[in-house]
């Protein structure tokens, strides 16, 4: 499928030779796309969002095909400073606004989302190389994030009243008010949805945003803050800037008013740092080694079939996806040949068409730690049930989907998180025992338990120490439920998104006290002793009569 210029653009004649988004002609004996770059007028279209005038630059490379893509421009400091300002200009104004004018901005966005979706995916698919059924995730969670705080905003910042010191007499109203600038660090995994689900929480939250996306897949978030500004938001509220992440990303916590950062627990230990200085609140969703348990009466097809999705959707590259998996005794056998069979029946390839099962690993530097995992497991003594090499014949950072038997704690793999198509299998007798195995090491983020006793999975889903678990479900149940909260525990993170929690995150919560006749302190000639002991007479009367 074509990419397609943006409406307000004058698209050229489809019938015309040529990909019009691409340099050259097509070569019928390879993909289309593997070998050019975009148009520039494309690519010019999409940077107009970008604030960056350093007068340096930096290439966008393509894992399709390991070669450039487009070349963009990197913001300075003095960019991220005016990113800053503008936003904050931008958001004395729309804090102002009502909620129905917040609600009705999303509500188009949502349908942006879903119009546009072919564009999206195409260029989720050139800059991250997945497969294009996992980058139709992308738009979906948008569309649905985008809808579900459109729909549930007011009810969720209305004001309120809570009980007053004395009834009656004291009247407290709670508020909820925006933080001012968010500042949000996304990372390359998830171009679109991670660059743009938290920010569209802190607008409708009252609050402007500047966003640094990562610097691989920087024309998928800039599309989305194109599209931001055609649904109706003020163009100066949604800020983007372009810079490494070790100079920009400081930039950006020195001067946000609340910072959301989606990557490592090593960067996020940084950025909790920073913002522990500056006595600002900051959300993470950092890494995971996120354990699947497949009970002795699961249905075993379907465990198969979610440990696929669990294990390999978007080439492992999922902060939620599965990287150990505990399968009972009784089952085990009859599992791993259901687990391997589906995996080995797998379509994988570096293309943007809807036939792969699996796409590309982003980066040489993730295929180079995809298989020093692999290949220090297999040196220390595991065993590869199916797959364990890289395939440059079908793209130049691609992996076959890996299953590994054996797995011991002195191999790397064993804690430390891959992020890519790997997993381990590892037996287990007791169930207690799994959960404990299951909540080894330091991080939480997501689990999975599979069972036909769907009460005792509850049951073994509620001591597992992860901040989302899902029962016969891979990880989509809690990922598309975004009326509930999704986040980790321990060193998987700070905070949720999502829900309630998501969006009064970026708030914060003012009360507004009025006192009527009488004041808290001695009245009409009374002593402080007089006042103290008339205060406990009113507190035992309010006790009595069941009061707060």
């Amino acid at each position: 499928m074509l990419l397609t210029y943006p409406r307000h653009m004058n698209a050229p004649d489809p019938s015309a030779a040529g990909d019009p988004l691409l340099h050259g002609p097509r070569d019928p004996e390879h993909d289309p796309r593997a070998s050019y770059a975009l148009e520039p007028e494309y690519v010019a279209a999409l940077t107009s969002r970008l604030l960056a005038t350093s007068g340096e630059g930096r290439a966008v490379e393509s894992p399709l095909a390991g070669q450039p893509l487009a070349h963009l421009p990197l913001s300075s400091t003095a960019d991220v400073d005016e990113a800053f300002r503008r936003a904050r200009r931008a958001q004395e104004a729309w804090a102002r606004t009502s909620y129905a004018e917040r609600a009705a901005a999303l509500h188009r966005l949502h349908d942006l989302v879903l119009d546009r979706q072919d564009e999206i995916m195409d260029l989720i698919v050139w800059e991250s190389g997945k497969a294009r059924k996992h980058a139709f995730d992308e738009p979906l969670h948008v569309a649905l994030t985008a809808r579900y705080y459109s729909r549930t905003l007011a009810r969720h910042l209305e004001p309120s009243r809570v009980r007053g010191a004395i009834p009656v007499l004291t009247r407290v109203d709670l508020s909820r008010v925006p933080k001012g600038v968010v500042g949000v660090i996304a990372p390359w995994n998830y171009p679109f949805t991670m660059a743009l689900c938290d920010g569209i929480a802190a607008l409708a939250a009252g609050n402007a945003v500047v966003s640094k996306p990562d610097s691989q897949t920087m024309l998928t978030a800039l599309l989305g803050a194109q599209l931001l500004e055609e649904a109706g938001f003020p163009r100066d509220l949604w800020q983007v800037v372009h810079g490494p992440g070790s100079e920009t990303g400081p930039a950006i916590v020195e001067r946000a008013d609340y910072v959301c950062f989606t990557g490592s627990t090593r960067t996020g230990r940084d950025v909790a740092r920073r913002c522990a200085e500056r006595l600002i609140g900051c959300s993470l969703e950092l890494g995971g080694k996120n354990p699947i348990l497949v009970l002795r009466d699961a249905d075993l097809e379907r465990a198969a079939e979610g440990a696929v999705r669990a294990s390999f959707s978007n080439a492992g590259q999922l902060c939620v996806a599965m990287e150990r998996m505990y399968v009972a005794d009784q089952v085990y056998d009859r599992f791993v040949e259901r687990f391997v069979a589906r995996t080995e029946a797998m379509t994988i390839g570096a293309t943007t068409g809807w036939d792969n099962d699996m796409g590309s690993l982003i980066s040489a530097a993730q295929l180079e730690t995809v298989v020093s995992h692999v290949d220090d497991a297999v040196a220390k003594g595991a065993r590869v049930l199916t797959g364990g090499r890289a395939r440059p014949d079908l793209g130049p950072y691609m992996y076959e989907p890996t299953i590994l038997e054996g797995v011991t704690p002195e191999m790397t793999c064993f804690g430390d998180e891959t992020f890519g198509p790997v997993i381990a299998l590892y037996r287990f007798g007791d169930e207690a025992d799994a959960v404990a195995r299951a909540n080894a090491g330091s991080y939480g983020l997501n689990a999975a338990v599979y069972s036909r006793d769907v009460r005792r999975a509850r049951d073994v889903a509620s001591r597992i120490r992860c901040g989302t678990v899902n029962v016969n479900e891979a990880f989509a149940a809690t990922f598309a439920s975004i009326d509930a909260p999704m986040g980790g525990m321990r060193e998987s993170g700070l905070g949720r998104r999502q829900g309630a929690e998501g969006l009064l995150r970026f708030t914060e919560t003012q009360s507004v006290a009025t006192q009527r006749v009488m004041r808290f302190g001695p009245m009409l000639g009374m002593s402080d002793e007089s006042y103290a002991r008339m205060m406990t007479v009113s507190l035992r009367v309010l006790d009595k009569l069941g009061r707060a």
